[in-house]
């Protein structure tokens, strides 16, 4: 072991169950939306991404940006959802290479349908055994590394 890693000590095992619970969090959630509504949990973070905008579409470039996917894993993904009639992609006019992702009806219908059971699986899983003071701790950690995060993202590339 080299004496000058900062090695993990007291911490070590809150990430191991960190890691562990975002293992285990989203297969969860994914079992559940796919048992109760047919989407994948990648599907629902999509169509979550498209209901929050008033028009019902995103660019193709800033739904990557939002979701931290890459180009290439956004449009395989559209596609499949195309294929089951939940968005449909439009071309931006005046835009020869843009192109925008439309939330369609059916896929406002099955996110409508999907949200209220998801929202109470994240509540049981998550929220229900937590305490009004562990959840304002929980949500204060939750922003130090997103800001973190943040501010690393906006550095320029080592």
């Amino acid at each position: 072991m080299d004496p000058d890693t900062p090695w993990l000590t007291e911490q070590q095992r809150v990430w191991r169950n960190w890691l562990r619970m975002n293992t285990e969090l989203p297969a969860a959630l994914h079992r559940q939306l796919q048992a109760d509504s047919e989407l994948s949990l990648p599907d629902y973070d999509v169509l979550v991404q498209l209901t929050d905008t008033p028009e019902g579409r995103v660019r193709v470039l800033d739904l990557a940006r939002a979701l931290r996917w890459e180009r290439s894993r956004l449009s395989h993904h559209i596609k499949r959802m195309e294929g089951r009639g939940l968005v449909r992609r439009e071309d931006v006019p005046g835009d020869g290479r843009g192109a925008y992702v439309v939330l369609t009806p059916e896929g406002r219908t099955a996110i409508e349908r999907a949200a209220p059971a998801h929202a109470r699986r994240v509540r049981s899983l998550i929220f229900d055994s937590v305490g009004a003071d562990e959840l304002a701790a929980l949500g204060a950690v939750v922003a130090k590394v997103l800001a973190r995060l943040d501010e690393e993202e906006r550095q320029p590339a080592r």
